[in-house]
């Protein structure tokens, strides 16, 4: 059976896709709060290599881990619960079928634990002031 790396269709259409998901989450009032610092070209760089290795393909994610990246940010589960919504609404827009999408979240949801800080449905928070962002890649 072909890896979901080759089911989504390699690179390109990966790095599709994650162009598209950040431009929702920046639109997107209930989370972009908490991207207000972030370096977007390394955030773009690193979500493809991130999808690509844990997809099954020739790359290999470099970043941190989630916890020492989420640390101190004080996502709410709302949030979290926001930026699946708009990967799932993302992956739908680029046609991904449902057993790849539900495989792919299913990767992913492990991370939740690592990611949420604050178990409240609430949205739209700010990024605290103390949030030490990733340097930007050179």
């Amino acid at each position: 059976m072909a890896s979901l790396y080759e089911r989504l269709g390699g690179l390109e259409p990966i790095a599709s896709v994650v162009d598209s998901f950040v431009a929702r989450c920046a639109s997107d009032g209930r989370i972009n709060r908490k991207f207000e610092r972030t370096d977007v070209p390394r955030l773009k760089k690193m979500l493809v290599d991130q999808v690509c290795e844990a997809t099954g393909g020739p790359c290999t994610y470099t970043g941190r881990g989630m916890r020492p990246t989420h640390d101190g940010m004080a996502v709410t589960a709302g949030e979290f619960d926001a930026l699946v919504e708009d990967l799932v609404l993302t992956l739908g827009e680029f046609d991904v079928p449902r057993a790849e999408q539900q495989e792919l979240l299913g990767l992913l949801a492990p991370m939740r634990g690592d990611i949420v800080e604050v178990e409240s449905p609430e949205t739209g928070t700010p990024l605290p002031r103390t949030y030490e962002t990733a340097h930007a890649v050179h």
